[in-house]
């Protein structure tokens, strides 16, 4: 349950706050003035201060400032008379969360005591999903996967046990799940990860300039070169070369890398001399190579020759417990870009990533946290500020109809044992989802007689 530590030098004016908390089911705490309340936050859990401004001893300005020193993470509101609204601007920029002047709007004021601690658990929930990807991070000892379900655990297993080996790897998955990634991975674990690193897009060159890019030529082999030229294989000599979207590739330079994995030696266009390398060679492609085979657009030596090791990456919808730390990765990235001040997502705004499909997947995350970064206006990010689409999901997707005529209570029951099941039975999600904390979600069980709800 909350705990309000209410501060007024006036009696009348505490108990009648506290009475008012008290009714919405708070704790409260009262100090007559800042000395009081100073002793009471060094040994008591408070989670929110509302403070008068002017009191005898210590007056709420000094009171603002050690709390913001000393317990950063406590939102303070300020009350104040009518004649010192300047002080209570000047307290906003002490880093008060928002002033009432008196006489309070007592309704108004418990909203905002409640965003504040909503706020609060939210700003809580970014940090340890940070601190989550910092650990992440130093366990796999490459940085840029992130995630924690079990099929990335696997795909990262997969990797750390094909890295040390020179077998060739071939990664598969839809466009946008990070394969590039993947090579990226292997190639930083591995025993090469000082030698030469070389990415060829396939796609995006033509036939008769990726079999220059890839083997090189010679001066006068054809028009327009004018000079002799390494080959992607050459520059990857010791090292690793990564063929990105292979399933692009010719049949006639599908050849020709078939004979330089077979013979490890080639010949630059136009050349007579052969060259021996040492590459180890990953590739990826989004197409099913197999299919491919079967029309007669892909050869079959050269898949076996590339498919040593298969690694599948997993599309972002079938590993949906890596939305929330994906997305806090990127909000802070972005954040940081951007020089902005945003604490985390609101829980409209989770939903709505939970609820999208992710059709183009981490690519399409990342795109859709930057824009969102770049439009939201406050410390949150809300589903106002994502994409069309990903905000009309949580809209269509996982509704829950509430009868007319059923009391808050019993509609606010419904939605905790809904959200309870969606999360399928992990309350900490849960609590999550509904923008509240664990123990709050804890308590609400109690009071609804839940507490075995999805145990």
């Amino acid at each position: 349950m909350p705990t309000v530590l209410i501060v007024d030098d006036e009696k009348n004016i505490r108990s009648g706050l506290a009475l008012g908390f008290q009714d919405e089911g708070y704790e409260t705490l009262e100090a007559c003035n800042g000395v009081e309340a100073w002793n009471l936050l060094s040994k008591s859990f408070v989670d929110v201060v509302v403070t008068d401004l002017k009191m005898p001893v210590m007056g709420g300005s000094e009171l603002l400032k050690r709390i913001a020193s000393s317990y950063p993470n406590i939102p303070v509101i300020v009350l104040t008379g009518h004649g010192t609204i300047e002080d209570a601007v000047e307290a906003m920029h002490q880093g008060a969360y928002d002033f009432f002047t008196k006489p309070v709007d007592l309704d108004h004021l418990i909203l905002t005591v409640k965003k504040a601690i909503t706020s609060n658990e939210l700003a809580e929930q970014n940090k340890k999903l940070t601190h989550e990807i910092e650990v992440l991070k130093q366990q796999q000892g490459y940085g840029k996967i992130i995630g924690k379900s079990s099929k990335i655990g696997s795909m990262l297993q997969t990797i750390a046990q094909v890295a040390p080996s020179r077998a060739s790897v071939l990664i598969t998955g839809e466009s946008g799940v990070g394969k590039e990634l993947v090579a990226d991975a292997i190639q930083q674990v591995s025993p090469r990860s000082n030698k030469p690193f070389i990415k060829v897009h396939c796609a995006s060159l033509s036939s008769s300039l990726l079999e220059s890019e890839l083997f090189g030529h010679e001066k006068g082999s054809f028009t327009g070169a004018v000079s002799q030229k390494k080959g992607r294989f050459e520059l990857a000599d010791t090292g690793t070369l990564f063929l990105d979207e292979i399933g692009e590739i010719d049949l006639a330079t599908q050849v020709k890398i078939l004979r330089v994995l077979q013979e490890r030696e080639l010949e630059r266009v136009g050349g007579e001399k052969t060259i021996s390398i040492d590459v180890r060679i990953l590739a990826a492609t989004n197409k099913d190579l197999l299919e491919e085979i079967k029309k007669g657009n892909f050869r079959e030596d050269l898949y076996y020759r590339l498919n040593v090791v298969h690694i599948e990456v997993p599309p972002l919808r079938e590993r949906k417990e890596d939305i929330g730390i994906l997305a806090n990765n990127f909000l802070e990235v972005f954040s940081k870009e951007d020089k902005k001040l945003i604490d985390g997502f609101t829980p409209a705004a989770k939903k709505a990533l939970y609820a999208y499909s992710w059709p183009g997947n981490v690519r399409e995350l990342r795109n859709s946290i930057e824009a969102a970064v770049v439009l939201s206006r406050g410390k949150m990010i809300d589903v106002d500020d994502l994409p069309i689409q990903v905000g009309e999901a949580e809209q269509t997707e996982n509704k829950l109809a509430i009868k007319i005529g059923i009391t808050l209570a019993e509609a606010e029951k419904e939605l905790i044992i809904n959200t309870i099941a969606y999360c399928r039975g992990n309350k900490t999600k849960a609590a999550e989802v509904l923008g509240i904390g664990r123990k709050t979600l804890h308590r609400k069980l109690q009071e609804y007689n839940l507490e075995g709800e999805n145990d």
